[in-house]
């Protein structure tokens, strides 16, 4: 149905140009690239595609977000402070450069079918706690409540700065 609406407004939209004597390359080329947009998001990889094993086993690329997480998070809980630094400070698999995650970079780790954890079924993750993981964003103007990925079921909110869980990422290459 989104489809055929949206086909009916690029249909709309070609009229008017014609009518103008417009070009309708460029939206030739919004078309192309809206159409490559949808369908990236609408294909769902399997855990088996979606991610793989790096750094000596240390770290898992989300080939869908182009991620690197750890493969096994810290099974220590930290404030939102400690978190940051904690991942500011860390090396895994030889390599630095890790970042607490955006709740965006961590909600997108959650499989919304799954609980305990919510994780996609065949995730490549070890220690993963079903339980509340930090993220670097915070709510709005409200930095006293940094933003939360609640992963026994995965709710994505705001929390005061008490102790949680970490989960250090950093872009891929």
């Amino acid at each position: 149905m989104l489809w055929a609406r949206y086909q009916a407004s690029i249909t709309n939209e070609v009229g008017k140009m014609r009518k103008q004597k417009k070009s309708i390359l460029v939206l030739g080329i919004i078309t192309i690239s809206l159409a490559t947009t949808l369908f990236l998001l609408s294909r769902i990889l399997p855990a088996s595609e979606r991610f793989e094993m790096v750094l000596d086993g240390k770290a898992v690329l989300d080939k869908q977000t182009g991620l690197i997480w750890e493969q096994s998070p810290d099974t220590t809980t930290r404030s939102w402070a400690g978190a940051i630094a904690y991942c500011d400070n860390k090396t895994t698999g030889g390599r630095k450069g890790w970042r607490l995650p955006t709740v965006k970079e961590l909600a997108s780790l959650v499989d919304p079918s799954q609980t305990v954890p919510a994780l996609p079924s065949g995730h490549p993750f070890s220690n993963v706690q079903s339980t509340i993981y930090w993220s670097l964003s915070t709510s709005g103007s409200d930095s006293s409540n940094p933003g939360i990925v609640f992963f026994h079921c995965g709710y994505v909110s705001a929390f005061d700065k008490s102790h949680h869980y970490v989960w250090c990422v950093q872009a891929g290459e």
